[in-house]
């Protein structure tokens, strides 16, 4: 069977979380320390450890077949690679920002300014939409030191926590985009090594579904239980089996984790007790 090749940043938390992925897919790495590239013992796979930038041109060339890479990064370097799967991790927005004692009201604050950032692509589109004309400095590190040293006006760069941005004297402004890991494919990718994509994309869609769900188990008084039945949100039935106190029932059902604490209180007034809520490594619907 042809192996499937996938490129992985080369540390940092996306390679944690993309690694985490796969070993919650069965995925076995044999991976030494400092290594650029390893294999699956269990699954055909060949992981190639790249820096984030370099991953999209590894896509275009075919040199590997798909990637964990965060969405901002294709959006800035390969719109035309195609994204087969969110993967819901490493969410971070693409922003504007400016120093903190600057008052802002539009984007006519970045008229004839300038920028510094590591995303003058996805600067350029957007202000071009705003109709706002800048001057751009491409930075490739630590963008937000710019306006300190008189290099820039303002910075664009990601942000996910803003620690960055306050430290720094700096206020977000404008967001540009959202972002999250995604797996992209290559177009060059051919079909035996299709076949092994949708095997992993199977795994991951089973993982993914199993971190967004919840278990639940509850008892409940027989004469309430249609009503308690409408109030969950679960995938077709719920699971009712008699308890040995009389007049009781246990029932089971699966729910999107968002969505409990929304209808909890909405159970226990229709005489749900003794409600426990589990994790769920893995479904498969």
């Amino acid at each position: 069977m042809s192996k499937l090749r996938i490129a992985i940043q080369k540390s940092g938390r996306l390679n944690e979380d993309s690694l985490q992925l796969l070993k919650e897919c069965g995925i076995s790495i044999d991976n030494g320390k400092d290594q650029l590239k390893a294999s699956a013992s269990n699954f055909p796979l060949e992981i190639f450890y790249l820096r984030n930038s370099d991953i999209p041109q590894y896509l275009k060339d075919g040199v590997v077949d798909i990637a964990i890479i965060g969405e901002n990064v294709l959006i800035e370097k390969g719109e035309d690679i195609s994204v087969v799967e969110r993967l819901g991790f490493s969410k971070c927005k693409v922003s504007l920002a400016i120093p903190k004692g600057d008052e802002y009201t539009d984007m006519t604050y970045f008229q004839d300014k300038r920028i510094a950032t590591s995303y003058p692509n996805t600067v350029k589109k957007y202000l071009s939409k705003k109709g706002v004309s800048t001057q751009i400095h491409i930075i490739n590190g630590s963008v937000e030191i710019a306006p300190n040293i008189g290099l820039a006006d303002g910075i664009c760069d990601i942000v996910s926590s803003g620690s960055t941005l306050f430290k720094n004297n700096l206020k977000e402004v404008e967001v540009l985009l959202t972002s999250e890991a995604v797996l992209a494919s290559s177009p060059k990718i051919e079909n035996d090594v299709q076949e092994v994509l949708n095997k992993l994309q199977f795994r991951i869609q089973s993982v993914l579904k199993g971190r967004d769900s919840r278990y639940v188990l509850l008892n409940a008084p027989n004469y309430m239980l249609d009503a308690i039945i409408d109030i969950l949100p679960g995938m077709r039935s719920p699971t009712v089996l008699p308890l040995a106190e009389e007049g009781w029932s246990s029932v089971h059902s699966v729910m999107n984790k968002n969505e409990f604490w929304e209808i909890i209180q909405e159970l226990k007034n229709n005489g749900a007790e003794g409600i426990l809520v589990c994790p769920i490594e893995k479904m498969v619907i």
